[in-house]
């Protein structure tokens, strides 16, 4: 079994294949199957030291971040296990101790080695 991106409108992980089109099917949306596999390999995703990151890094944050709509702070040095790169705004998808799900931008944070 091949393993096809998350839809590109909605997120949903239900695309299948058909010829040379991928399809969602919660929204309809459809998308060539070439592009993606052309851009995943080109895009790559760098702290703010330029070392790549990957899915499962472990990362720490490196400037206090506010949280928007909240009073709450992430910390300078907050380490942030297990991240995930998505193809967002914010480029990182992770959890934060103590806070939750949230997204961050790889130039506020800089991988560790465990």
């Amino acid at each position: 079994m091949t393993s096809h991106p998350l839809c590109s409108k909605c997120s949903s992980p239900y695309v299948y294949e058909d010829g040379e089109l991928l399809i969602c099917p919660e929204c309809s949306y459809e998308f060539s199957k070439t592009p993606y596999e052309i851009i995943q390999e080109i895009r790559k995703v760098c702290d703010a030291n330029g070392v790549e990151l990957k899915d499962g890094d472990s990362v720490s944050v490196i400037k206090d971040l506010k949280i928007k709509g909240s009073s709450s702070i992430v910390k300078v040095g907050t380490k942030v296990k297990n991240i995930r790169i998505i193809d967002s705004d914010h480029d990182i998808d992770c959890k934060i101790p103590g806070i939750g799900q949230m997204g961050l931008k790889s130039e506020f944070v800089k991988k560790i080695s465990e």
